[in-house]
């Protein structure tokens, strides 16, 4: 354990005396995301360590800079876990990170994304002042909840130093079943099951099959099984696996990935066959040239969004499009938080 807030604080505070940008670094896994990251290097990683762990609340607190993996191993030892399935896309890949991007894996419907999960965040914001916002417990939130900001701002909004977070029991089963069927099938295929009481936790399709796992109480995996009829994957946990860390052969290679957060139900004729559909159809993932405005046409008309998640010119705009009234309200809050611009400046957006 390491705590390294004294010396993260000056470093911000000369940042802000000079106007000096600072490029914030944690496990550096993640550079590949956002737009091309400008400032001098601040390297968060050795600020690590467990701060407090409570396995009777299901609370644990973390420095910014402590890996997945040791998060993993230290909730491991009381069967518990992170619902949202962190992906790692490598060993180095920080809790801070996870929660600057947005990171969440294949349970994200059912279980909830990273920010469900957030109880509350120690950050240094562009000034060098070390706050405080949220807590250990769930509760309601008057104005800005801060700690769920964080979510997404790619460190636009302050240094993160501690992250309090909601944990939960592994499941006792965990079983597979797939079912073989083109996109548009599986698409209103999945909404039918997901419609119904039954402990879905992922759904997947990819390559002309559609995988469903369930996770709960055996009796409730079992007999969900036998009612469904789908044919029962061995292995499937491996699949899971490379899914939830993007280790399948799909994510290979140099062309653009583009990542959709659509209405679950729509159907993308255009794109669907040749992409990963995940999160019960409400994430797509698709591979290839194309041009911005068509992809941000083409998900409005399925009431979301798209981002360019890897690869293609990160020196352009990477995210979808903001509106005006947005982008307003999001160039005030920066302003609150980082008044000089100096905290990842243009990483989310080249206004900001």
């Amino acid at each position: 354990m390491v705590d390294i807030v004294s010396e993260l604080q000056e470093k911000v505070l000369d940042a802000y005396h000079n106007k000096q940008p600072l490029e914030i670094i944690g496990g550096a896994s993640k550079k590949f995301m956002g737009r091309e990251a400008l400032g001098e290097p601040l390297n968060v990683a050795a600020h690590s360590g467990i701060v407090t762990y409570q396995p009777v609340e299901l609370v644990i607190t973390a420095r910014a800079g402590t890996t997945l993996v040791e998060l993993a191993a230290v909730l491991a030892e009381n069967n518990q876990q992170l619902a949202f399935e962190p992906p790692s896309f490598s060993p180095a890949s920080t809790i801070g990170g996870t929660l600057a991007c947005n990171q969440s894996g294949p349970a994200r419907p059912w279980s909830g994304s990273v920010r469900d999960h957030v109880l509350g965040v120690r950050l240094i914001n562009g000034r060098g002042e070390h706050l405080k916002f949220g807590g250990q417990v769930m509760k309601n939130v008057a104005g800005y909840d801060v700690s769920r900001l964080q979510s997404g701002a790619m460190g636009s909004l302050g240094v993160m130093t501690e992250i309090s977070l909601k944990v939960l029991p592994k499941p006792a089963t965990s079983k597979t079943v797939s079912w073989d069927m083109d996109a548009a099938q599986a698409i209103t295929f999945i909404n039918q099951l997901c419609g119904k009481a039954k402990p879905i936790s992922a759904a997947c399709w990819i390559e002309g099959k559609l995988f469903v796992r369930l996770c709960g109480a055996q009796s409730a995996v079992e007999a969900t099984i036998k009612h469904w009829q789908g044919q029962v994957e061995e292995d499937a946990q491996n699949f899971w696996q490379q899914l939830r860390h993007q280790q399948l052969h799909y994510f290979n290679g140099e062309d653009p990935l583009w990542r959709f957060s659509v209405n679950p139900n729509a159907q993308l004729p255009s794109l669907d066959d040749q992409s990963i559909i995940d999160w019960g159809g409400a994430q797509r993932w698709f591979k290839g040239q194309a041009d911005k405005v068509e992809m941000e046409n083409i998900a409005a008309q399925a009431n979301g969004q798209v981002s360019l998640f890897a690869n293609g010119d990160r020196g352009g705009e990477v995210m979808h499009t903001t509106p005006s009234a947005l982008q307003a309200i999001q160039k005030r809050i920066k302003n609150a938080f980082d008044p000089r611009g100096v905290l990842n400046p243009g990483r989310l957006y080249r206004w900001m």
